[in-house]
C-alpha cells in the first residue's frame, strides 16, 4: 500500500464504495455499495482492476484531490467536467497521473453520481467482507463517514497500464429514467390504482440520498379495503414504497427494514438508473413479469462480460 491521494475539497457527499456488502441483513447491515454499479465496474476495468475494487463515489458535485504517487485513474458516471492541473480531461478513459497532480470535478450536468477508480483500488479496511461505506451505521469506508478535506487515502498493490484504455462509447443519462419493475409485494393493496402507478410520470425531489429517493406526482391511493398500515418487514434495494401521502419512495442501498407498503420492485439491473437520477429528473416505471426480469438479467450479465473482455483486450 502507498499513500495515493489527499482530499482537498470533498463535495457534498463523497464516499468509498465497492460493489456492496452481502449476507448481513439478519444483523441489520444493508448492502451499501456503489449506487451505479455499472459505472463503478467500468471505472475499475479501465485501470486494470477487478470490478469489486473500492472507488470514490461523488454525488451532485465532485471532489478536488491531490495525487501523492503515480497511478492510473478513470472517472465514469455523471459528467462533472474534470480538470487535471487546470486542464480539461476526459471521462470513461484511463488517465496517467503523477505525484503532485491536482484533480478537480465540478457539478453534475448529466447524471447524479461520478466514480473514480485508481490503480490497485482505494485501500481501506474490509468490514464484513466489503470496503463500502454505510453512512447510517458509520461502518466501512474511511471511518464509516463521508470524506472531508485533508483525508489521505491509500491505494492497493496494482501495476500501471502499458497503454490507455477507453470505453468505445460514451454513456449518457436521460432526464427521464425508465425503470423496469415487478408489481408487488403489496400490489394486492392497490388493485384500483396499480395501473395509474405504471402510467404516471414522477419527478425526483430534493429528498434523495443513499437510502432512497422520494418522488412526486399523481397521488397513489391504497384500495379502501386495504389495511392502513403493515408491520415493519425486510426490504430490498428497488422496493417502491407508498407512504400515507401517496407519493412513492424508491429504496436504494442503505436500508434493511421498512413499514410502508411496496407497490412494486425495480429489477436489480435497473437500480443504477435510479442512482443517476438527480432532483428535477423524471421517472417512469415499466411493468415486467418475473420471467422477463430473469431474461433481462441474463442479457445484462452477458453485456457486462463482453464489455470487460473488450477492455481487457485494449
Amino acid at each position: 500500500m502507498t499513500d495515493a491521494l489527499r482530499i482537498l475539497s470533498p463535495g457534498p457527499c463523497t464516499t468509498v464504495q465497492d460493489l456492496g456488502r452481502f449476507g448481513h441483513y439478519h444483523m441489520g447491515v444493508p448492502v451499501s455499495g456503489a449506487l451505479d454499479n455499472y459505472a463503478a465496474r467500468i471505472a475499475n476495468w479501465l485501470v486494470g482492476n477487478p470490478d469489486n475494487c473500492a472507488t470514490l463515489e461523488m454525488s451532485l458535485i465532485g471532489a478536488g484531490m491531490e495525487f501523492l504517487c503515480p497511478a492510473d485513474i478513470a472517472i465514469t458516471g455523471a459528467a462533472m467536467q474534470p480538470q487535471i492541473n487546470g486542464r480539461p480531461c476526459r471521462q470513461w478513459t484511463s488517465i496517467r497521473v503523477s505525484h503532485g497532480d491536482i484533480l478537480h470535478l465540478g457539478a453534475a450536468d448529466n447524471g447524479c453520481r461520478a466514480y473514480l477508480a485508481i490503480s490497485g483500488g482505494i485501500e481501506v479496511p474490509l468490514v464484513l467482507g466489503s470496503r463500502s461505506t454505510y453512512l447510517g451505521g458509520q461502518l466501512g469506508g474511511l471511518d464509516g463517514r463521508m470524506l472531508t478535506a485533508g483525508d489521505i487515502l491509500q491505494r492497493g498493490v496494482g501495476p500501471l497500464l502499458h497503454a490507455t484504455k477507453t470505453l468505445p462509447w460514451f454513456p449518457l443519462y436521460p432526464e427521464t429514467a425508465l425503470l423496469r419493475a415487478i408489481a408487488g409485494p403489496h400490489d394486492d393493496y392497490f388493485h384500483n390504482h396499480l395501473q395509474q402507478f405504471f402510467d404516471a410520470t414522477f419527478k425526483v425531489t430534493a429528498q434523495i440520498n443513499r437510502m432512497g429517493a422520494r418522488l412526486e406526482g399523481p397521488t397513489i391511493h391504497r384500495d379502501t379495503t386495504a389495511p392502513e398500515s403493515i408491520l415493519s418487514e425486510p426490504i430490498i434495494p428497488g422496493n417502491v414504497q407508498i407512504p400515507a401521502g401517496g407519493q412513492p419512495i424508491v429504496l436504494l442501498m442503505e436500508q434493511t427494514i421498512g413499514g410502508y407498503t411496496n407497490i412494486a420492485t425495480v429489477i436489480s439491473i435497473d437500480i443504477w438508473r435510479m442512482g443517476q437520477a438527480k432532483p428535477g429528473d423524471e421517472v417512469r416505471f415499466i411493468p415486467v413479469h418475473l420471467e422477463k426480469a430473469h431474461q433481462l438479467y441474463r442479457e445484462w450479465a452477458g453485456f457486462l462480460t463482453s464489455t470487460k473482455a473488450l477492455l481487457e483486450r485494449a
